[in-house]
């Protein structure tokens, strides 16, 4: 049986990695949130070295976030185009 990976937010693991200093026992911590200790310390590495940052995340314009919705809001109604073709060839052919 395979494990699913656990995806966890910037903010979660800066919690974490908070919460660890403060404390000073990563056992506790990783047990109260319920993630592996390795998870802890590697994030604790990241944020050490300036990596465990949310400048990965770009910040999009208006723009581009409009854009990203049009896009998003087309693609749905090609989809329902398809849809309703497709429906119109079923009842079109039962009327035969």
């Amino acid at each position: 049986m395979e494990r699913q990976r656990r995806i966890y937010s910037l903010e979660f693991k800066l919690k974490a990695v908070e919460l660890s200093n403060e404390r000073g026992s990563l056992v506790s911590v990783a047990n109260e949130l319920n993630v592996i200790t390795d998870n802890i310390k590697r994030w604790k590495k990241e944020f050490n070295r300036g990596k465990l940052t949310n400048k990965s995340v770009p910040i999009k314009s208006p723009e581009e976030q409009e854009l990203i919705r049009l896009r998003k809001e087309l693609t749905d109604i090609k989809l329902e185009r398809d849809i309703f073709k497709k429906a119109v060839g079923i009842f079109s052919k039962s009327d035969k």
